[in-house]
């Protein structure tokens, strides 16, 4: 089976005035389909560099990442764009909502953006039910709804394009630890169901949902 992700030999430099920094030394690891693999390292360990690498957010400076069996090396920012909105949901700490848009409209600017087409509300729909949104909230702005309900429609905005994998950023960070329970028992409801999920944390609880855990530290995997 092609996996959905793949590292291979992938070093990551950032040149500074001062002196070129190795985020990412050497780093393969594969994740195969259905997996949850929860990423855990401490502060400036390459977390973040390795998540943006994994989103096709950046490029690796050597080495080569394959989302799906396709090479990403020599794709245009374009093509990049079309395989993040065809292949990868994105659920951040932040929920990285639009604030001047409301419920339904976040949820399907991905959908419009891949499909240059009119918005499907009745798919919206589909997902905002499965993440137990109160319909009476779809009209409302972010700003207008707790951290917990922006989660739930940062994941159905995640959802809506059915890409075959789903990337989280500390997903639970601003949550208090209910809500940040209920977000976590919805995600592994997700992998269960057949999503691959991959999690960048530092809550160890959250790691207990995952099925694997990939460790890093200075730039390496353990």
């Amino acid at each position: 089976m092609t996996p959905v992700l793949q590292f291979v030999n992938v070093t990551k430099i950032y040149s500074l005035p001062a002196e070129d920094v190795i985020a990412l030394r050497n780093v393969s690891f594969t994740v195969q389909r259905g997996e949850f693999v929860a990423v855990m390292g401490p502060s400036g360990s390459g977390k973040t560099t390795l998540l943006n690498l994994m989103g096709c957010l950046d490029v690796p400076t050597e080495g080569d990442i394959s989302i799906n069996g396709t090479s990403i090396a020599d794709m245009s920012d374009n093509e990049l764009t079309h395989l993040r909105l065809n292949t990868i949901g994105f659920i951040f700490q932040q929920f990285n909502l639009f604030s001047l848009l409301n419920v339904i409209e976040n949820v399907t600017f991905p959908q419009v953006m891949m499909t240059k087409e009119k918005a499907n509300n009745r798919r919206a729909h589909q997902v905002l039910t499965s993440v137990q949104l109160d319909k009476k909230l779809y009209t409302h702005r972010p700003n207008e709804l707790s951290g917990g309900q922006q989660q739930r429609v940062a994941i159905a905005r995640a959802l809506i394009n059915e890409p075959p994998l789903i990337l989280c950023d500390e997903p639970t960070g601003n949550l208090d630890s209910k809500t940040g329970k209920e977000i976590m028992e919805m995600l592994s409801t997700l992998h269960k169901d057949g999503r691959t999920i991959i999690m960048v944390t530092h809550n160890q609880q959250n790691a207990g949902y995952a099925t694997r855990i990939i460790r890093i530290r200075d730039g390496e995997i353990e």
